[in-house]
């Protein structure tokens, strides 16, 4: 009897050991609050749960574990799991996903910037180059063409952006700069303050950002149209991490990405349904910016910058201009 109790104790410690040992906790450093910019990560932890049964879950922070601009660099020596970035916080660090910030590349909804984003992530140069950082793509967190807030008189022409005082990141960045505008990148975070202080005077944002971050609260007018482009903001798992995975918790993760995208652009999509009433509820002007205008804007901007921004990155050894005709035939393949 002794040796039978003796055995079955042994074997419910063994069985308790194993599922505590199939049990796996990732930690998700991202910023803000929860808002349409992170609903695919949260949906993708409420995935990986249900499919593992509660085997495999994701504790995601918002700002707990990182500073936003910190979080490559946490991914990479192994502090958390799983990390949303923007490639314009430290484009030296992440140069190959940039050419999904060039300027007016003429990427017209969310759907197709998912297809251009994972066609970019999926190249072996832009895994190499996040490799650097024991990082691995995982999937984009798409959005819509950015647009400007401000207060005073709407700066509707290429004119009224000279010495314009812009929080604009990457080639958003660099499209105002060509038009005589001073871009600078406080992150998403610190916009508002920036806003109210008068460090900018026009914030450069996606729509759920104005909302989330406030600066529609300071607004007068918005740009319903400028569209100089976007910023390219994946999430990222550390390699080691991804390789400790069970085969079955694995699977969960991956087969789980197009699920959490769809959601996210479901949920975007509403957001965008609400926007002009958004708007109009408070007292902000939407602005149109003439045509010849905006055909001034790019050409100003968009084909010096993509030009430069193919000879600096082919200067570094990368395949810059397989990467820039990566995303054009793409895009092209989406529209077929």
């Amino acid at each position: 009897m002794t040796k039978l109790f003796g055995r079955a104790a042994v074997a419910a410690l063994a069985l308790g050991f194993a599922t505590e040992a199939m049990a796996t906790e990732w930690n998700v450093s991202v910023w803000g609050k929860r808002r349409a910019f992170t609903e695919h990560v949260e949906k993708l932890a409420e995935l990986v749960s249900e499919k593992t049964g509660g085997e495999f879950t994701m504790n995601v922070s918002y700002g707990g574990l990182s500073k936003n601009r910190e979080n490559l660099d946490g991914i990479s020596i192994g502090a958390f799991e799983m990390a949303q970035f923007c490639a314009g916080y430290h484009r030296d660090k992440n140069p190959t996903i940039t050419v999904l910030e060039l300027p007016f590349l003429g990427v017209n909804t969310l759907e197709e910037e998912v297809a251009v984003s994972h066609a970019v992530y999926a190249h072996p140069a832009a895994q190499a180059d996040l490799a650097r950082w024991n990082a691995k793509l995982l999937m984009t967190s798409p959005m819509p063409q950015y647009n400007i807030v401000g207060t005073g008189e709407p700066r509707d022409t290429l004119a009224k952006m000279d010495g314009m005082r812009v929080r604009a990141t990457g080639g958003i960045g660099n499209a105002f700069k060509a038009v005589g505008a001073v871009p600078t990148s406080v992150t998403a975070t610190e916009a508002y303050q920036a806003m109210e202080s008068g460090v900018v005077d026009t914030v450069a944002f996606a729509q759920h950002a104005h909302l989330s971050f406030r600066t529609i609260d300071q607004a007068e007018w918005w740009t319903a149209n400028l569209n100089p482009g976007t910023v390219n903001c994946p999430v990222v798992v550390n390699v080691d991490a991804y390789e400790a995975l069970s085969d079955d918790h694995r699977a969960a993760l991956d087969s789980s990405v197009d699920e959490a995208i769809a959601h996210y652009l479901e949920n975007y999509g509403a957001l965008l349904k609400k926007w002009d009433g958004v708007l109009e509820e408070k007292g902000v002007q939407k602005v149109m910016i003439d045509e010849a205008e905006l055909a001034k804007f790019r050409e100003i901007a968009a084909d010096p910058i993509r030009e430069q921004w193919i000879a600096d990155m082919s200067a570094q050894g990368l395949p810059a201009q397989e990467l820039y005709d990566l995303v054009m035939d793409t895009l092209k393949k989406q529209r077929m």
